[in-house]
């Protein structure tokens, strides 16, 4: 008898366990359930549909063709660099942007599948699709840099050059010293540690421990006052237009978008960033990584491990700056034409 009990306690046990770690399904833009198609889509290559939008000048026209990838909760609305040029500089340089949302961001599928090869592919299926010729810039923000990590090792012959701002780090690469990649690990609040550790070691448990109630999740999800800086203070008037497209970035849902990001970009990668060859042999282009010393979001002593490592990337580490850096007066003009003009 009592068997029998502690069998069906066990078997309810492990029913709620997996109904508990279970994420819902995403709301599929354009489905019954889900939000409308508000924005201009391609079909890739596997059917799904990916959102973009353009900024600066007719592709047509321009002579600097750049894909922008965004961050950790944004969208294709976020475009930080050509949208804040004077119309005068955009003109000067003859340059285009487009930015687009990633997979299970604002009005772009969610891909199940995802990896960070995958997301190199669809970046080079965009760029054909939109006819922005053999080569282009990528510009990554946060999390976006994952992108241009995977760009770099998987498309290098697609790039005209490459910037990465402020770019997220996966603190298990293989190629870091393992006492660097601790320290800078403990820098982090101890509940985004917790967050990390699940993403990279217990993948399957990520949507439950971002939702659950039991223990602090993820301290960046929740926007916790630490993480800020006093520059990132500073300039947070600058990002309010980003409430004029408040939820849009999650409304799909936030395991095919946060929880996915953590998943794949804390998980084990295919390669290491370290590990890479310089794309630009001839001085052809460059590579440009720029970070804040200040920042709390990404701890800036594993930038200048990665600079020293690859000298072939053009650091730049400013004095003061949080992570909000790229939207200070005359910062987006002066990574544009670092990129385009500065190893010329």
């Amino acid at each position: 008898m009592y068997k029998e009990i502690i069998l069906v306690l066990l078997v309810g046990l492990l029913a709620w366990t997996y109904q508990a770690i279970q994420p819902p399904p995403p709301k599929i833009c354009g489905s019954p359930d889900g939000p409308p198609v508000t924005a201009t889509r391609i079909k890739l290559r596997d059917g799904r549909n990916l959102a973009y939008k353009e900024h600066g000048l007719p592709k047509e026209m321009a002579k600097h063709k750049i894909i922008f990838v965004h961050g950790f909760s944004g969208c294709r609305h976020d475009e930080v660099i050509v949208t804040r040029l004077s119309p005068e500089v955009v003109e000067e340089l003859g340059v285009y942007s487009v930015s687009f949302d990633r997979p299970g961001y604002g009005e772009s599928d969610p891909d199940p599948r995802r990896t960070m090869k995958s997301l190199a592919l669809d970046i080079e299926e965009l760029a054909d699709q939109l006819s922005l010729g053999s080569k282009f810039y990528v510009i990554g923000y946060s999390m976006g840099g994952h992108a241009v990590w995977s760009c770099l090792n998987y498309i290098p012959h697609r790039l005209a050059g490459a910037a990465l701002l402020a770019p997220v780090i996966n603190y298990w690469w293989p190629g870091f010293p393992a006492n660097l990649s601790t320290e800078a690990y403990h820098q982090q609040l101890p509940q985004d540690q917790w967050a990390l550790r699940v993403a990279h070691y217990l993948p399957f448990l990520v949507y439950w421990w971002n939702t659950q109630k039991l223990f602090p999740a993820s301290g960046v999800i929740g926007r916790r006052p630490e993480i800020f800086s006093r520059q990132d203070v500073q300039l947070l008037p600058k990002i309010a237009f980003r409430q004029n497209h408040k939820g849009v970035a999650t409304q799909q849902g936030e395991f095919g978008s946060l929880h996915q990001d953590m998943r794949i970009g804390f998980g084990k990668w295919e390669f290491d960033p370290l590990e890479l060859k310089n794309p630009f042999p001839n001085n052809e282009g460059s590579v440009h990584l720029w970070m804040g010393d200040e920042d709390h979001f990404v701890p800036v002593i594993l930038q200048r491990y990665i600079a020293k490592k690859l000298p072939w990337i053009e650091y730049h580490e400013l004095a003061g700056a949080g992570h909000l850096f790229a939207h200070a007066d005359g910062m987006s003009e002066a990574i544009i034409r670092a990129l385009l003009v500065g190893h010329k």
